[in-house]
């Protein structure tokens, strides 16, 4: 992908390919942003540009044809294929084994974390001169997984940069990083891709009907990677039980005598937890129906709205549930959210908070028309 098929974010190529022009590309650069803008990308089109030999010296793009554009791609595709051969090993204390670092190396989590090894190679080569390029580049990709032992090997490098060596941290979040990481950085910042752009890619590829563009566009909250991959039947069956887990909710009206299908509640929780390794995607889902739950609540329209098939339900479901409980479900996701790491029975843990939101007393906040 060149410079000016990337999509979205043109402020940030705008800023990188200025620096290549001027020929003033700093020594480390951070590029900070939520997952699936093209950070990633557009860190490796950099340091394709940076070594294209026909790239004059004012020149911002690489040519994608030369001897160098063609052994960056080989060398990328040899880093991905190392990352997925050390992953796979059972044996954990042999996948950092032996590692080999090219003049164009991606340097991504072999497990959940960046390991010491990857780094103190990192470390290693970056002082010695590059075999095939004019300068060698290190694209860190996920850099807030870098074990915390290992920081402290990264940041000498930083405070000492080499001078044929030039690094691309790649994150969502700079603040997760140490200052002193971060300072030794030029950060640039990448927005959420404009929903009219995502709208437009979808169209182009087909892959999405007409009818859902928009739904596929929402929900994928300005990535770009996330709108490529959404299908439209996986993205249902997930968010089912949430529908149910509320339907249960709202079904018994606010001062009504009756109990709630309790069956049904439990049913729900138990299905939005079978799947521990899509937990992460679930409990997103869960967020999103909130958000928009508050937003029908509050009488924001529909244009942030990200599941507008369900506006019917939506509106029904802002009628019967006070704030009280919408704050309560919110901070209850939240707080599975961040007990994902830890080994937890997420389902009692989501009867809990089913329990406490039909036992909460009900506030009669007037939903907003």
């Amino acid at each position: 992908m060149k410079f000016d098929s990337f999509l979205g974010n043109s402020a940030a190529v705008s800023e990188i390919r200025q620096m290549l022009r001027g020929g003033r590309v700093p020594g480390a650069l951070l590029f900070a942003g939520s997952d699936g803008v093209g950070k990633k990308n557009l860190a490796l089109t950099l340091a394709k540009a940076m070594n294209c030999e026909r790239r004059p010296p004012d020149g911002d793009d690489f040519c994608g044809e030369c001897s160098r554009c063609l052994k960056a791609e080989e060398m990328l595709a040899s880093t991905r294929e190392d990352l997925e051969r050390r992953r796979s090993l059972k044996d954990s204390s042999r996948r950092v084994e032996g590692l080999v670092y090219f003049d164009l190396q991606l340097i991504e989590p072999i497990t959940r974390f960046i390991l010491i090894e990857q780094v103190r190679q990192l470390r290693n080569v970056a002082y010695t001169y590059p075999f095939e390029f004019p300068r060698r580049i290190f694209v860190v990709d996920q850099a807030q997984a870098i074990h915390w032992q290992a920081v402290d090997l990264l940041l000498k490098v930083l405070e000492e940069p080499p001078p044929t060596t030039s690094f691309i941290l790649v994150c969502p979040n700079a603040h997760e990083l140490r200052p002193t990481i971060r300072s030794r950085c030029r950060q640039i910042q990448f927005a959420p891709v404009d929903e009219s752009v995502l709208e437009t890619l979808l169209a182009t590829e087909g892959e999405v009907d007409r009818q859902h563009r928009t739904l596929a566009a929402r929900v994928a909250a300005g990535s770009v990677a996330k709108a490529q991959a959404f299908n439209l039947a996986e993205f249902t069956a997930r968010r089912k039980p949430w529908v149910e887990f509320l339907e249960s909710l709202a079904g018994k009206t606010r001062g009504a005598a009756s109990e709630p299908d309790w069956r049904r509640l439990f049913d729900s929780t138990r299905a939005l937890t079978e799947k521990r390794e899509e937990l992460d995607e679930t409990l997103r889902t869960g967020l999103m129906l909130l958000r928009d739950l508050l937003l029908v609540r509050e009488a924001e329209g529909t244009d942030r709205i990200a599941n507008l098939d369900l506006l019917p339900q939506l509106r029904t479901w802002a009628q019967k549930l006070d704030l009280a409980r919408i704050e309560l479900l919110k901070s209850g996701l939240d707080q599975a959210y961040r007990l994902q790491t830890r080994n937890v029975n997420q389902q009692l843990g989501l009867d809990a908070l089913a329990t406490a939101l039909v036992q909460s007393p009900p506030q009669d906040v007037p939903v907003r028309r």
